[in-house]
């Protein structure tokens, strides 16, 4: 049985940071996003965060050939059909009702356990950590009986989270070619309810999740990282988290399928509390960000006024 730790959370929350961090550690294999691995490496052939096209890493290679006997063995136009049929945020009432889940949300949920466990299998790991996010694909891995699922659930400041989404971000992996998706702060607002909420869900319904807010997660790195290992089951020496100096982390190459450009990211990384957006969002966003999300807001421990952010 594979041991998986999903990440979720809306996008630019700071779960791509969390993956490379605890990738870092033994015992455990960071996938990246698994949910874009059908489109943007089965199809696209886009960069894996080894630095190698998906098509030419041994590591995805190895994982394929275990898990489907060849990716080309893989119906990608089946597994896209499944997904918009079973994996989408409206569906999230309904697969979290599900006393038996149906047969088509069984079969979506089969593909991504066949990847986490020939992932274990070729990396050796104890534990697979996948940060594909979606909260609607963490309600459809409940139905894939053969896994051990735990959920991180990694909270941001909806206001920090609405700034993120307005910035120009290129996709490496594409050679410059596209951006990152972008939202308004309105939009990113009414997604950060949503998608948080949804995780809310997931706890009642059995699955064990562990909520993290991101700017205490940086504050005290090493101490965040214990406390996920315990969560997860994951045995740590003191010597394993060496790779974290104050303010920085040194980091290894590793094979995320698709993510934050973060996941390039070789050697030092800085580790820094980004509140860029107390100055750069508008006072007007912040205002409509804090209107849509106040009460979220207040639930997870983060105050409404802004300067008391600072």
């Amino acid at each position: 049985m594979a041991q998986v730790l999903f990440l979720g959370g809306l996008g630019r929350s700071g779960t791509t940071l969390v993956e490379r961090l605890l990738g870092e550690l033994p015992g455990v294999c960071a996938l990246g996003e698994v949910v874009h691995l059908w489109q943007r490496d089965l199809r696209d052939d886009e960069r894996c965060g080894c630095g190698e096209r998906f098509s030419a890493c041994e590591f995805w290679q190895r994982v394929g050939k275990s898990a489907f006997d060849g990716w080309e063995n893989v119906d990608v136009d089946r597994v896209h059909a499944l997904r918009d049929a079973v994996e989408r945020t409206r569906h999230i009432p309904r697969l979290a009702s599900a006393v038996k889940p149906a047969a088509d949300v069984r079969e979506y949920a089969s593909f991504y356990a066949r990847v986490y466990a020939a992932a274990a299998e070729v990396s050796g790991a104890k534990l697979v950590v996948d940060s594909s996010k979606h909260s609607a694909l963490a309600h459809v891995l409940r139905a894939a009986g053969d896994l051990d699922l735990r959920v991180v659930h990694v909270v941001r400041d909806a206001r920090g989270v609405a700034y993120s989404w307005t910035k120009r971000v290129a996709r490496p992996e594409t050679d410059g070619a596209d951006e990152m998706t972008r939202y308004s702060p309105g939009r990113s607002a009414l997604l950060w309810n949503a998608h948080n909420a949804a995780f809310g869900l997931l706890a009642r319904r059995g699955v064990p999740v562990r909520r993290i807010r991101y700017e205490e997660f940086l504050a005290d790195p090493r101490a965040g990282l214990r406390r996920l290992a315990d969560f997860a089951g994951l045995p740590l020496q003191p010597a394993d988290l060496d790779f974290l100096q104050p303010g920085s982390a040194e980091l290894r190459a590793g094979h995320s399928a698709a993510g934050n450009p973060m996941r390039f990211t070789v050697g030092r990384l800085p580790l820094r509390h980004d509140d860029d957006w107390t100055r750069a969002l508008p006072a007007a966003q912040r205002r409509l960000v804090g209107a849509v999300c106040g009460p979220m807001l207040r639930a997870y421990g983060y105050p409404l006024n802004p300067e008391e952010t600072r």
